[in-house]
C-alpha cells in the first residue's frame, strides 16, 4: 500500500497536487482507525514525505479552533503549536495525558516530514523536473514564511506548555518531557 501511495503521488506532473487529493481521500479513514499503534503505523511506515505531510497538516487542521488556509510551512507548525487541541479523540479510550503524547509525537513528525520535502528533496516538483534540480545541485527554495526565529519558538513553545500545565498539571509524564525536548 505505501509503495502504490508513493507512486500515486509521484505520477502527476505536480506531485503536491495529487498528495492533496489523494490526503483528502484517505484522511476521513485515518480518522476512524481505532487504536493509535495502528494510526503510528500507518504514518510511520509512509514512503512518500510529501503525502504524510499532508495527512498531518489534514490532521492538525481538523483539531485546530480556529483553521488556517496558509501554505504549509514552518510557520504554520507554530500556529498548529498555538492553535491545536488535543487531537480528537478517536475510538480507543485513552487517558488525557497519552492524547497529548500523541499530540506530540505527531508534531514532531510533521516537523520532520515538512524539513525532508521541500528542504531536501525538492519534492514539491515534478519527477523530471527533480532530476534537473539535483544534477545542477541547486538548493530547494525556503518560503517567506519558513524563516521564523529563535523567539518565536521559544514564545509558542512556552504558551503550549501552559496549555499543558492547566489541563495535566504538573510533573508532566517522562515521555511527554522527552518529547518536548525533541519538539523544541
Amino acid at each position: 500500500l505505501q509503495r502504490m501511495l508513493a507512486m500515486a503521488v509521484e505520477v502527476d506532473r505536480s506531485p503536491t497536487c495529487s498528495s492533496r487529493k489523494i490526503a483528502d481521500d484517505i484522511f476521513p479513514f485515518i480518522l476512524n482507525i481505532p487504536l493509535r499503534s495502528q494510526r503510528e503505523a500507518l504514518l510511520n511506515t509512509m514512503e512518500s514525505q510529501l503525502l504524510r505531510c499532508r495527512l498531518l497538516e489534514l490532521l492538525f487542521q481538523h483539531s485546530c479552533d480556529m483553521p488556517t488556509t496558509s501554505a504549509m510551512s514552518l510557520d504554520k507548525v507554530l500556529y498548529f503549536l498555538s492553535h491545536s487541541s488535543v487531537l480528537p479523540q478517536f475510538q480507543d479510550e485513552t487517558a488525557t495525558w497519552q492524547r497529548w503524547d500523541e499530540m506530540l509525537q505527531y508534531l514532531s513528525l510533521l516537523l520532520l516530514s515538512y524539513h525532508t520535502f521541500p528542504l531536501a528533496e525538492h519534492l514539491r516538483t515534478s519527477v523530471s523536473d527533480r532530476m534537473k534540480l539535483i544534477a545542477q545541485k541547486a538548493k530547494p527554495r525556503l518560503q517567506d514564511s519558513d524563516d521564523i526565529s529563535q523567539l518565536d519558538i521559544q514564545l509558542k513553545m512556552n504558551d503550549f506548555i501552559t496549555r499543558m500545565q492547566k489541563t495535566l498539571g504538573e510533573p508532566f509524564p517522562p515521555q511527554i518531557q522527552e518529547k518536548l525536548f525533541l519538539l523544541q
